[in-house]
């Protein structure tokens, strides 16, 4: 893999070719049994080198299923005596899916490892290791131990009680939140983009639900699974990848883009956390998209909404992605914020919040 001198490196070179030549080298020596002798070693077992990033599955425990998703689950989990997220991903049997499929899944589970596992900040969540499918491991569980199918493998990092954001933020939708909460949120993601961008990596799908709690309620960034290097020339960076709602003009229409899709995303995040709802309620994923390209539609804006966050909002989801602020722009304007005085969707003589900007809607 080449590096400029700029410090970027070229997307093209890590989808297609370093990262193809890597995951052929990951499956010869995990996702196969290996070689148990070899010519003249004596009839010695051979050891596998294991990556920087393996964790031994023996010291770890696997407990109760906390999410489950299209690919797999995610469970509760000790790992050498740390509570730990376990996210274990199932390609499925063989014959249940192409080749194709089978290789796309892998190669994400490759990059996202390949991303997360340097990353290391107080608002993303930590990453303590990953093991790849070895029908020769074994892995324990509350009822005993078990076989790892070559079919799995698994992610694990710190377990988060609070929770996803996106979760917080539905319980919360009635009464809302008070405006100091609303920044202390605001601020922690802004300062994980901030740094995912320092390091060169686009997220590319930045929402409320792949933001989680820690019990102080600080927020940290997860799921770094279609995460990238940002590329040197922009034209290497195309498709539609993310989540709709949240994702950049330039990203739906099929352009090329960098790291100011995330800015957009941000931006969309921050009037989520604000109003506690959803942006875009009564449109349908198609008209969404529609709308946000061509009628440059954003988030309704509620009129109790201090100046000095609305603005915030829009500069990030501006149409043309070079006048959207770097993040770390974002972090001074949101640091530069009086929050004293209170404000915001909760007014200091009330309990709950006020619902001036839509009607009111069922529970």
């Amino acid at each position: 893999m080449k590096e400029s001198t700029d410090g970027f490196v070229r997307a093209d070179q890590i989808d297609l070719k370093s990262l193809d030549e890597q995951l052929e080298r990951h499956l010869s020596r995990a996702w196969t049994m290996e070689k148990k002798r070899e010519e003249g070693n004596g009839g010695k077992e051979k050891e596998r080198v294991r990556e920087e990033w393996e964790i031994d599955p023996t010291k770890l425990i696997i407990k109760t299923v906390i999410a489950r998703g299209t690919f797999g689950t995610v469970h509760r989990g000790i790992y050498d005596g740390l509570d730990v997220a376990v996210k274990l991903l199932d390609w499925g049997e063989e014959g249940h899916r192409t080749e194709a499929e089978i290789a796309s899944l892998r190669t994400a589970f490759t990059q996202e490892v390949a991303v997360w596992h340097k990353l290391d900040h107080p608002n993303v969540t930590k990453f303590i290791g990953a093991t790849m499918g070895n029908s020769e491991l074994n892995i324990q569980t509350d009822t005993g131990h078990i076989g790892m199918p070559s079919n799995i493998c698994c992610v694990v990092v710190e377990y988060l009680p609070g929770g996803a954001l996106k979760s917080y933020l539905i319980k919360n939708r009635r009464r809302k939140l008070a405006f100091k909460v609303v920044h202390q949120l605001a601020l922690d993601l802004a300062r994980g983009l901030s740094y995912l961008h320092s390091q060169k990596i686009v997220h590319r799908d930045v929402k409320t639900e792949n933001m989680l709690l820690d019990k102080s309620r600080t927020v940290k960034i997860a799921d770094f699974g279609v995460a990238r290097v940002e590329a040197q020339n922009p034209n290497d960076m195309t498709g539609e990848t993310g989540t709709l709602g949240y994702m950049a003009p330039e990203v739906l229409n099929g352009n090329a883009y960098n790291r100011k899709c995330d800015v957009y995303s941000f931006g969309i995040c921050l009037w989520e956390i604000y109003c506690c709802d959803m942006p875009y309620p009564d449109l349908s994923f198609s008209e969404i998209t529609s709308a946000v390209v061509r009628q440059n539609l954003r988030p309704e804006m509620p009129r109790c909404c201090p100046s000095s966050l609305s603005n915030v909002m829009k500069r990030c989801w501006d149409a043309n992605p070079d006048k959207r602020p770097e993040m770390d722009e974002v972090v001074s304007m949101l640091e530069a914020i009086d929050t004293s005085k209170g404000g915001g969707m909760i007014p200091v003589d009330q309990s709950q919040g006020c619902m001036c900007f839509r009607r009111k809607r069922g529970p």
